[in-house]
């Protein structure tokens, strides 16, 4: 996985993934939904799902299960994907509600940043 570097508004990093995990909520019609999907451009506060056959629009909320850990998401945007029979869908993470991601982007961090016993002699 690799930091993500790209001049927008965001003030956290991102980190290019591919996540196996668990979506459920409620679709457009009120009837409810539980799926497999896949997560991308994961962040601390959010990320890009993918494969989701839920109608969802902006505003939604939807939880995520992934390695045991549960958190709740508002959907910020949603487009089809290249064949036009699958959503991509950015959600934004409850404040309150724990990343279940996190230990991803903790190993990335450490990763990407210096390590600072290697510049001494």
């Amino acid at each position: 996985m690799t930091n993500i570097r790209i001049n927008d508004r965001r003030q956290e990093f991102r980190v290019a993934a591919d996540l196996g995990l668990l979506v459920w909520g409620l679709d457009t019609r009120g009837e409810c939904f539980m799926q497999e999907a896949r997560a991308h451009d994961i962040s601390l506060s959010g990320a890009l799902l993918s494969g989701l056959d839920a109608d969802l629009r902006s505003g939604d909320v939807v939880g995520i299960l992934y390695a045991g850990k549960k958190a709740r998401f508002r959907v910020v945007w949603i487009r089809y994907d290249c064949a036009g029979d699958k959503m991509q869908v950015a959600v934004h993470r409850f404040s309150g509600d724990e990343c279940p991601w996190e230990e991803h982007l903790a190993v990335e961090n450490d990763l990407s940043s210096p390590d600072s016993t290697s510049a001494e002699p």
